[in-house]
């Protein structure tokens, strides 16, 4: 639940203030996010007083007992009436929360987004980096020959899915109850949280395992915690804010590149600028002085080549004088 210090306007304006200060100098942040990302886009949460845990089935089973693996096997019909009124919700949109992270993405801070939720809205806001440690029901597959289906087939059907390819079941590739997250995904989020310098934990009552221990991991204590209700994680947490938190990521992440930012961006331009012009320049003299090297190395070799091209002159004069000198005795040696 809120607590009573921060219903005073002035410690929430500081904790908000504390959290931008806290992303603006951190360069791996990785976030990691429960239902309460998501009920701001009309998604409703599992435990608080109005999540689907504690409202009706709608069956005489209880909600906890429905979303299991051993439940989907012997009761598939019940199973699917309630996963089709309170699991999807295909019109739902991203909310301000999804949307600031695509921001903070984009300016290359948020290096990974930990998800417990399977809706889809992080990947639809525009997020690259999601890790979907429980599926999504925007996946499905045929459990006989593995035939993918998407979430409108699923919507379509009447009861339980089948297959159109070989009539087995369908199923939505979310983790159930009794069932192992996959071991790809919980790999690369530990690796994700060893990385991070900012662990920003949000809308989630930090009571899902193997997620809620992800923390553990973390090398030093710069966690903030953004949660309507509290968490065992709280008085640990560097910073707690309990509020909403599409209206607290949408504070702190700027919707526009600060002018700083793009000033610091175009100043490196201008250098890599000047650098390239410099190397260009350089490379033009040292072209220049070669070219010059080359042509006084060829005018020195000139001269010897001419030389040579007429001493073979000189020895046809010498030729002819012989002959002349020749054609004389014989003209006397007739007189």
């Amino acid at each position: 639940m809120e607590t009573r210090i921060d219903r005073f306007g002035s410690v929430r304006d500081d904790k908000i203030k504390q959290l931008k200060e806290l992303i603006e100098e951190s360069k791996y942040i990785v976030f990691l996010g429960g239902a309460g990302v998501s009920t701001e886009s009309g998604i409703p949460d599992f435990r608080s007083g109005a999540g689907i845990y504690n409202t009706e089935s709608g069956t005489k089973y209880r909600p906890i007992d429905i979303i299991a693996h051993d439940f989907f096997i012997e009761h598939p019909e019940d199973f699917y009436d309630f996963y089709k009124r309170k699991l999807i919700y295909p019109d739902a949109r991203p909310n301000k929360a999804h949307k600031a992270l695509v921001r903070l993405e984009r300016q290359g801070k948020l290096k990974a987004i930990i998800t417990q939720n399977i809706d889809n809205l992080h990947q639809e806001a525009g997020s690259k980096c999601v890790i979907e440690l429980h599926g999504s029901v925007f996946r499905n597959y045929c459990m006989d020959c593995g035939k993918k289906f998407n979430i409108e087939y699923i919507a379509a059907q009447e009861g339980v899915p089948h297959c159109d390819k070989c009539g087995g079941i369908v199923r939505p590739d979310i983790v159930l109850y009794e069932e192992n997250l996959e071991h790809e995904n919980v790999d690369n989020a530990i690796k994700a949280v060893k990385k991070c310098d900012l662990m920003i934990i949000a809308g989630t009552s930090l009571t899902v395992y193997p997620a809620a221990t992800f923390a553990q991991f973390l090398k030093h204590d710069r966690i903030v915690i953004i949660n309507k209700s509290s968490t065992y994680m709280d008085l640990k947490a560097l910073l707690t804010i309990h509020d909403n938190v599409g209206e607290v990521l949408d504070k702190v992440v700027p919707k526009r590149v600060s002018r700083k930012n793009t000033a610091s961006k175009t100043t490196s331009k201008k250098t890599t600028a000047k650098k390239t012009s410099a190397k260009t320049t350089a490379k033009s003299a040292a072209s220049k002085t070669a070219s010059k090297s080359a042509s006084k190395a060829d005018a020195k070799k000139e001269p010897k080549a001419e030389t040579a091209k007429k001493a073979p002159a000189k020895k046809a004069s010498g030729t002819t004088a012989s002959k002349k000198a020749s054609s004389s005795k014989a003209k006397k040696d007739e007189s």
